[in-house]
This record gives C-alpha cells, structure tokens and sequence, in this order.
C-alpha cells in the first residue's frame, strides 16, 4: 500500500499550531487593546481634568486682562488659582521676560512651549468654545451707569412681557457686565417675536455708550472710504452695523467694525501675555496618572473574558479531534463478527489512519474468507483419497475385494495423490513464511527444460499428447535446479491434463532483452477470459463440479507462481477458449544481488 502524505493545511501539527497561533494572536489582540483602551481612557480622563485646570486659569486670566489696563497686580489672581489647582502659573510677555510666577524657583520656562497666549481681544476659541473673538468683558467705554442699567433692565422686562403675550415662548432678562439689559428667549420663532416686541428705546445707544458708538462709526467710515466702499454705516447698541443688502459692502463692513473694535479696546485691556500652566515641580505639562478602580475591574473583566475564550476554543478544538480517535477506538474494541467500516470524515493523520484500519478491516476479512475456504478445500482435497483408501481397505476387510496387486497400485496411486497434496500445501505455507529457499547455482536452462520434458513425457504418451521442445536459446543462469524444474513441471503437467488426445504440449526457451523467456504452449480446451485471473488462485480449477475429471490438486499454477517470483521472475498467461493456452515463465539474466551484472548466454 503506498503512504499517503497529508497536505500541509490538513495536517493536525499544523492545525494544532494554528490553533495556539490563533489564541496567542487574539490574547495578544485582547491585551493590546485592553491596554490601549485603559491607557487611553486613564490619559484622557487626566487630560481631561488638566484642559479643565487650563481652561479655568485661561478663563480667569482673560477675565483679568480685559477689565485691567496691565498685569501689575495679577501675582495675587495668580497665587489664589495655584494654589486651589496645584499647579504652576507663569505669566511672560511675548519676548519671554516673565510677568508673574507661582514657582520663581522652579525649572525655567523660556524654551517652553506656553499653554495659551492670554489676550482679550483675540480669544482662543478652542479654549473658549465660543465664537466671539473680542471678549465681552473688555468693555472699554461702554459701562453704563446705575440709572442706565436699571432703565436698561426695565426696557428688557416690558420685552419679555411683549413676548410672553404675542407667543408661548417664555425667557429671562440677562444682564452683560457692562450693565446692559438683554432678553434670553429661546424657540424657532424667536427672532421674528423677539423683532416685534423690542422696543425702540433699548435697541438704541445710551448715553454712556453713545461716546464709544461715535468713534466706532467715525473708525469704520474712515475703513470703508480706504477700501473704497459707501462710508454710510449705521451701528446699533450691540456694537454690530445695521445690514446695508449688499453682502459686499456688508463683510467689508463687519471687518472695518472689527478694526475699530480692537483699536478702540486695546487701551483699555492688559497687553498680550504667554500663559504657562505646569506641574509645581515639573518644567513641562505631561500627564501623570494612576491605574484607577474602574480601570483595574476592567482589566480583570478582558482577562478573565480572554480566558474564558481561550478555554471553550480548546475544548472545542480538542473535542474535535478526539471524536474520530473515540470513533476509531469503539471500532476496534468490536467483536470479530460485528465489524464495521470507520467513516472517515477528515483528510489529516486521524483520517489515514482510519482508512489505513478500514484497509486492514478489508484485508483482514479477504484473509479470513481464503482461510475459511482454503480449510475447505484442504479438507475436500484430502477427504477424497481418504475415502478411496478407507473404503477399498474396508472392502477387502469385509471379503468384497481382493488385496490382489490390482488394489495395492490403486492404493498406493491414492497414497501418492494424498502426498502430491501435502508436500504442494507445504511448500506454499513455506512460501507464504517467507521461508522457500532457492539454492542457486549456475545451470544450463536447456538441460534443465529436457529434463521436465523426459520425466512428463510417459504421462504425456499416456494420454496421447504429443510433448517436445523448440529451444531457440541455451542460456546459463544461476537457479535453484530442482525449484526451477519443480516449476516448469507443474505447467506442463497442468498443459498435459487439459490438451485432449491428438494435442500437444510444446516448451520453448528464448532470450528477450535481459529476460530468459520459458513458455510452455499447448492446444487444449483453453481458458475462457472471465477465469484468467484464477488460474494462479489455490485449488481452483476450471471444472467447478471438483469432479477430477483432470486431476491434479489444484495447487500446482499456485506454487508455479511462488517459485518463480522466489527466482525474481514472473509467470503470465495467453489463452484462447477452445484453441489453447500458453504459460510464460520471465526470470532475469541478471543477478537480484547485482543487478546490471550479465552472466554469458550459451547456446546449444
């Protein structure tokens, strides 16, 4: 039986590496997540909390710049917000010559990167999260006095109430650190209602801002005539111009506005400062945390997640494989008369294996069926020349026969039939030990084959068959003798049984190639194609009946086939149904021990 060979993908070492593979990968996987995930959310969480720190300080540095015209008394603020938040706070202006410091001893900072840049008038909105750059309390000019905030303040109350009545909306009045008035309404018709409702006396400037608006619309006219533009700009309370209806002159003249607005506010807010927020002893801002309860019980969650994982992927992994091993057990621990062929569901090692038992199922019951029906024939074979002798010395012991010469040769023929059978059973037995021994010697093939001839031939003429030789070649070969003759003659004793009278038996001799060719032909009653391939069968015979009609035991072609493959050789049939048959015994001409090795040819 040739091995086979498992293919790489199906083999279980390689599914089991793929297996651990698999589960080291997605351990690895769980684990680099889990820690990128905890370590994210831990950094982030103190990112968090430090943005919030820095937004705070930023927030209350803005608020300090834009109601204070410089930093001289920002040590105080600074010192307050420090020590509530642990932090550093460094104040610099942009040329790096420090303003305020929390920590004068600590690292230096001039090669740091600051955390914001502190100036009301240009607002950090990623900070901020607002949208106003300007921030509203840089009020400059624009504080109204206490009448004018009240009054302020009544104006936007007589609005709400406006809107409470021409809607269902509802509000609140809020007032800006200048102190003015506003109304806080929030719906999808505010603006038309909020419109409506706004009274005339709160959409105009006071008088304490009346001063601020002139100068704004004198700046802004002055812009709008360098650019080019109409210079008639109406501005209202809130510091923003009254929409013209061409979006042009209006953008040119938002950022005329926004010109103005600076240039008027910058005397009065502190100069641009760098905001550094650090660690108390640390030179930079980076991010310092701890493993936190929720991010242990995490990690302990994935972990014992991945575990789990890993577990119920073995099992399955391992019951698996183990099922066919269980199958294949079950299958062996049968009993003999209750065997039964293994599926075999996989093409790994499990699966060859498991055909390999099959095999070995099959052969074994092909084995114990030639058994059965070898002890059968043994027995049908030796029975017959038993019950001849038995019944003949019964008859001659009861008086019903003579023990005249006539019944001794019948006798001893029977005699010699039952040993023809039993030396043919050993030598097959020994053949199938592996225990036929071939002597070999150098002999001359012809000599050999006109040995056959002579000793068959009075059986031959007996039967009225014509038995010769036609030797083409004489070669030399190193044979067993005896074997060889052994085997030549239990071809033509099997030709000279099944050629009628009148026929013939002829032995030829050839040399092909490296082959020693030996065929024996005869014109007898021939083999019919369907029983060709039992002819070499032990004790089959052409005539099923077993009636002897031919003789023999049955096991001659058998050990005809044994000692030629004992010789390295092989024997072959040709036949035609009712026009003959012909054996050819193939041997080497070269030795099996040195094979190429030619031994010289002779003719005769």
């Amino acid at each position: 039986m040739r091995r086979q060979r498992v293919p790489p993908h199906r083999s279980l070492v390689v599914r089991l590496l793929a297996t651990s593979l698999l589960v080291a990968v997605c351990a690895i996987l769980a684990t680099t997540w889990l820690a990128v995930q905890s370590t994210t959310r831990a950094i982030r969480q103190e990112q968090g909390r430090s943005l919030a720190d820095d937004k705070s300080i930023y927030d209350t540095m803005l608020g300090y710049a834009a109601t204070h015209r410089d930093w001289s008394q920002v040590a105080p603020v600074l010192a307050e917000r420090a020590g509530k938040l642990e932090r550093r706070i460094t104040l610099m202006t942009p040329d790096r010559q420090v303003i305020a410091d929390t920590a004068p001893q600590g690292p230096s900072l001039h090669a740091a990167r600051p955390s914001a840049t502190v100036d009301p008038l240009q607002v950090d909105l990623g900070l901020t999260g607002g949208t106003e750059r300007i921030d509203p309390r840089a009020l400059g000019p624009y504080v109204l006095t206490a009448q004018e905030s009240a009054l302020s303040r009544a104006l936007a109350t007589r609005w709400l109430g406006c809107i409470r009545g021409e809607s269902t909306l509802d509000g609140k009045v809020v007032v800006g650190p200048g102190g003015r008035a506003s109304v806080q309404v929030n719906g999808p018709d505010v603006r038309d209602v909020a419109g409506f409702c706004l009274p005339t006396e709160l959409a105009e400037p006071l008088p304490s801002e009346a001063k601020g608006i002139a100068q704004l619309r004198t700046a802004t006219k002055t812009c709008l005539r360098e650019a080019g533009m109409p210079d008639r700009v109406a501005i209202r309370a809130d510091r923003t111009a009254t929409p013209s209806g061409d979006a042009r002159v209006d953008r040119q003249t938002d950022a005329c506005l926004q010109k103005a607005r600076l240039a008027q506010l910058r005397s009065y807010v502190a100069p641009p400062a760098l905001l550094f927020v650090t660690d108390e002893a640390q030179g930079t801002a980076e991010p310092v945390f701890n493993l936190s309860r929720d991010n242990a019980i995490r990690i302990a969650q994935v972990t014992g997640t991945v575990l789990a994982a890993t577990v119920l992927i073995t099992v399955l992994v391992g019951r698996r494989l183990v099922r066919p091993l269980r199958a294949l057990t079950d299958a062996t621990r049968r009993p003999m008369d209750e065997q039964a062929r293994v599926p075999v569901t996989t093409r790994d090692e499990i699966g060859l294996l498991a055909t390999a038992l099959n095999d070995l199922a099959a052969r074994r019951e092909q084995t114990e069926a030639l058994r059965k029906s070898m002890v059968s024939d043994v027995a049908h074979e030796l029975r017959t020349p038993l019950t001849n002798i038995r019944s003949w010395l019964e008859a001659a012991q009861d008086g019903l026969a003579q023990p005249d010469a006539q019944l001794l040769s019948l006798l001893l023929d029977e005699a010699l039939l039952l040993q023809h059978i039993i030396d043919d059973l050993r030598d097959l037995a020994a053949a199938d030990a592996g225990d036929l021994r071939i002597h070999r010697e150098p002999h001359f093939v012809a000599d050999l084959l006109e040995q056959v001839v002579e000793a068959h031939r009075g059986a031959a003429e007996a039967a009225g068959v014509r038995l010769g030789t036609e030797l083409l070649a004489d070669p030399e070969l190193p044979v067993d003798g005896a074997r060889l003759r052994q085997l030549v003659g239990n071809v033509v004793a099997n030709a000279v049984r099944h050629t009628p009278t009148g026929g013939s038996v002829t032995v030829r001799c050839a040399v092909h190639d490296d082959q020693v060719a030996i065929a024996v032909s005869d014109t007898g009653t021939g083999i019919a194609p369907a029983d060709q391939a039992k002819v070499f069968d032990r004790f089959w015979r052409a005539d099923d009946s077993r009636a002897r009609s031919t003789g023999g035991s049955g096991l001659g072609l058998s050990i005809a086939r044994k000692l030629a493959e004992a010789h390295g050789g092989t024997i072959g049939l040709e036949s035609v149904l009712g026009r003959g048959s012909t054996f050819t015994i193939r041997l080497p001409i070269a030795e099996p021990a040195a094979a190429g090795h030619r031994r010289p040819v002779a003719g005769r």
